[in-house]
């Protein structure tokens, strides 16, 4: 669990509600269901619109992680990288083929699966990085698309405060529904506001980083396929490669 995230939502949408009680309002007057109808189901059909399915899958996929504490296996990668290190070393780099079945990251394995081949060092490294800013702009496209979420929220909660205020103009001679119209026009301004700044922008940028992390342990994978074909000492290699990673990760 990323406590980060829980406590900031908890901080950010418990200190609104906490201002105001204390102002000496009410939780029933921020509960109307109409407002949050029509800020939700907006703002999803403009992302919706605005996307494509594909981007949506990696969206939501990519959502859960905000939420979960990241797990870096940078530290076992490097490991398993510095061994092949030693065995190309102390035998030969073809003497890596029986131990490419025995590794999981599948980038790694199509590292070492083409240097085992004898492709030549410049050639894998244009079809990696190519792989590998591929899936970082498919990423950063499904991280978007709770940014895209954070600039609609708003607006769609301006139509609401408008429709709110078209139904108390309609209104105008039954005074038992203008207090209920001018509350939906005002909450919904504030579920877009809120829900905007403190849920779906921040969820955007956490993201963001996530993904940026992510591509830069797949750039360390592949420096250290690189440095086992060019035949560098493992010691070195193991140093080179822990310069890939943040202090919470050393």
């Amino acid at each position: 669990m990323d406590k980060a995230t829980w406590l900031g939502l908890l901080v950010g949408f418990g200190g609104i509600l906490l201002g105001n009680l204390l102002e000496g309002g009410h939780m029933s007057s921020l509960m109307q269901l109409t407002a949050f109808i029509i800020v939700l189901a907006g703002t999803i059909g403009a992302v919706m619109v605005s996307s494509s399915e594909k981007d949506l899958k990696t969206g939501l996929h990519l959502a859960k992680k905000a939420f979960q504490k990241e797990e870096s296996d940078a530290k076992k990668r490097i490991q398993e990288i510095v061994d092949c290190a030693r065995i190309a070393k102390k035998e030969s780099l073809l003497s890596l083929e029986a131990r490419i079945n025995r590794i999981d990251d599948p980038l790694f394995k199509g590292v070492l699966r083409n240097i085992v081949d004898g492709v030549e060092a410049e050639t894998i490294r244009d079809i990696f990085e190519t792989r590998i800013e591929t899936e970082e702009e498919e990423m950063l496209a499904g991280a978007k698309i709770w940014t895209d979420a954070g600039g609609f929220a708003p607006t769609i909660g301006i139509i609401g405060a408008v429709l709110g205020l078209i139904h108390v103009m309609g209104n105008l001679t039954d005074t038992s529904k203008l207090g209920a119209g001018i509350a939906v026009a005002f909450v919904a301004t504030v579920y877009g506001v809120s829900s905007a700044n403190l849920l779906f922008l921040p969820l955007g940028n956490k993201l963001k980083r996530k993904v940026q992390s992510i591509s830069r342990e797949k750039q360390m994978v592949l420096e250290g396929g690189l440095l086992i074909a060019s035949g560098m000492n493992p010691v070195v290699l193991e140093q080179k490669l822990f310069a890939f990673l943040n202090e919470e990760q050393k």
